[in-house]
């Protein structure tokens, strides 16, 4: 199934034989945020765990990657950006809530338009199954995220708060 986007980009629905284009994402993702780190092998435990038909995954691919002469080297079938939803469950009210795992767009894709359509379209799919409310975790140091998701009229609910525990 395709769908129309934005102008020049198409929204495709993943399968489940696409886990390892989703571990590449969530892999650039991180090496971006993290790029002193080098490892990210442990994210494929949260795939096998969280990766199913109840967690839908969209991949945005150029609507007709042949007519740009710029983008030559991406093929029909290499995505420009992801969007992997799934399900959490509200910790006040116990309700179940649209999540979104990943959202990533490419380096040279950003600034179009996309995470923010993407956005949209994950409320849409929140709203169609009945929930009230979705959710996502954005690291503290991506400022640029944040700027988005508070753009598009979301608000801190909690802090997730961590402290490195030295042992003797």
């Amino acid at each position: 199934m395709h769908n129309s986007l934005l102008p020049g980009y198409r929204l495709r629905i993943g399968s489940g034989r696409e886990r390892p284009a989703l571990m590449k994402f969530l892999e650039l993702s991180y090496q971006e945020l993290f790029p002193e780190q080098d490892d990210f092998s442990h994210l494929t435990e949260t795939v096998e765990r969280y990766f199913s038909r109840e967690t839908p995954l969209l991949w945005v691919e150029l609507d007709n990657p042949e007519a740009s002469p710029t983008v030559v080297h991406l093929a029909q079938s290499h995505p420009v950006a992801c969007l992997w939803l799934g399900n959490a469950v509200d910790q006040v009210q116990g309700d179940r809530h649209a999540h979104v795992f990943l959202l990533y767009v490419m380096p040279e894709h950003r600034r179009r338009g996309i995470a923010k359509a993407l956005m949209r379209h994950a409320e849409d799919w929140a709203r169609a199954r009945g929930d009230f409310q979705i959710g996502l975790q954005v690291f503290q140091s991506n400022q640029s995220a944040q700027g988005l998701y508070h753009q598009l009229g979301y608000q801190t609910q909690s802090l997730w708060m961590v402290k490195p525990l030295h042992h003797s």
